[in-house]
């Protein structure tokens, strides 16, 4: 007997030249990069998270969407972060979210789940340079320049 059993395919294409942008080289940099990503007609009404994904040189490989909430949080399933992390080979990200009622101030849910992802990352020698809450103004909150990673 010949069991059957599913291929699996994994790739990852870039669309843009990496070699002909700028590293990110600090919270302000990737605040603005995020922050110009952002839907402007969402960024006030529902919370989102998403991870910026970056190559050796901190280069932004590109942004992905991880989840979206309702007006006061989301729920971030780690597996699906790293399945794309991986896929997209990136050794370094950057966590983003929002916080629709402008408040820079992180939860303690907030922090928990940067701790839960970090751990991961060690584990997969990925950096997780920062975490950055954006609110609809444009302002952020830095949890690297905070002392909190």
């Amino acid at each position: 007997m010949n069991p059957k059993v599913n291929e699996i395919s994994i790739r990852y294409r870039e669309k843009r030249r990496l070699f002909d942008s700028q590293p990110i080289k600090g919270s302000q940099e990737a605040a603005v990069t995020a922050y110009r990503q952002w839907d402007k007609d969402a960024i006030g009404v529902h919370e989102s998270f998403k991870v910026m994904l970056l190559n050796n040189s901190n280069k932004v490989k590109g942004i992905y969407q991880v989840s979206t909430g309702g007006i006061t949080g989301t729920t971030v399933d780690v597996r699906l972060l790293f399945a794309v992390i991986i896929k997209t080979l990136s050794v370094g990200v950057i966590l983003l979210h929002n916080h629709p009622s402008g408040t820079l101030k992180p939860s303690l849910m907030d922090k928990q789940l940067t701790e839960k992802i970090c751990k991961a990352a060690q584990l997969l020698d990925i950096k997780v340079l920062d975490h950055l809450i954006i609110v609809p103004n444009g302002d952020y909150f830095s949890f690297a320049d905070n002392g909190l990673l």
